[in-house]
């Protein structure tokens, strides 16, 4: 007489979730993503938008004010605004992008170790990230850039490394409610391996969590990107960049030609506001259906 194997249900990922969150932002959400759309529209194709060049000076106008060709007129060095914005939006999106990629590749790593392997190894992790904790992101940044030198790359891999901390804490709970659901105590004596288990399934089933965190964290790094080039650290004049014109024309402020400062700041205020909000909503999307 044979016994029957017990039929076991494994819960498939939630696949196609994170889209899915998007229609549930309201209309502040759906406001901020298309702030995100357009912004990420003019990083890529900025630089061809550009009307004039970015970087060629013209002293003689300095500070002129808007025209009906220069819509936000000229900054320190002659150059037109518009065109050091359009072009400036390639760096201001780009860095910011490679470290939120950069945090959550290695946060969501040490994430879904620790939360698979529990015990000792998890409390090694939560001890080290505990340690990264304690060190401010932008001090990351300009350590970073004082020992390899000005640039992107040396201040956007310290901010990865500063944010990912953030990043596993709050996936590491995630991972860890999955890793207690019945499906993953099912694939393990179906003979499936730690490694398909985590990214065939438990992986996909935060990735609305992940999404969230992404989004929250690209504001961030922008902030603390901006403030990097704001003091001379990150990227280098003549290029442009929306953090470079602000320090450069800070001093046309007391002068009464606050436009071409003020300009880069509200372009970066105002996508730091979207991507903070639209972070803020998926966030609670993803919660509220866990």
């Amino acid at each position: 007489m044979s016994t029957a194997m017990p039929l076991v249900t494994v819960r498939a990922p939630r696949r196609g979730r994170a889209a899915g969150l998007l229609r549930g932002t309201g209309v502040a959400g759906m406001i901020s993503a298309a702030v995100i759309a357009i912004a990420t529209f003019v990083a890529v194709a900025g630089p061809a938008l550009a009307p004039y060049s970015p970087t060629l000076p013209n002293l003689a106008l300095a500070f002129v004010g808007p025209t009906g060709g220069h819509v936000f007129g000229f900054d320190y060095e002659g150059r037109d605004v518009l065109s050091r914005l359009l072009a400036g939006a390639q760096s201001a999106m780009l860095g910011p992008l490679a470290i939120v990629i950069g945090a959550l590749l290695l946060g969501t790593l040490l994430a879904v170790i620790a939360a698979w392997r529990r015990g000792a190894v998890d409390a090694f992790i939560g001890s080290g990230l505990d340690i990264l904790f304690a060190f401010p992101g932008i001090l990351l940044a300009v350590l970073a850039a004082a020992v390899f030198g000005a640039g992107l790359a040396a201040a956007s891999i310290a901010l990865a490394i500063a944010y990912m901390p953030y990043v596993a804490r709050v996936l590491r709970g995630a991972a860890l409610k999955e890793r207690s659901q019945p499906y993953v105590a099912a694939l393990e004596v179906q003979g499936a391996s730690a490694t398909s288990i985590c990214l065939r399934h438990i992986v996909p089933n935060i990735m609305p969590l992940i999404v969230a965190q992404a989004t929250i964290l690209f504001g961030y790094a922008m902030v603390d990107l901006a403030a990097v080039s704001f003091l001379g650290l990150g990227v280098q004049p003549p290029a442009a960049n929306w953090g470079v014109m602000i320090s450069e024309n800070q001093i046309g402020i007391p002068q009464g030609y606050p436009l071409p400062a003020l300009a880069a700041g509200a372009c970066i205020v105002a996508v730091v506001i979207a991507f903070n909000v639209l972070g803020e909503r998926l966030f609670e999307q993803a919660q509220g259906r866990r």
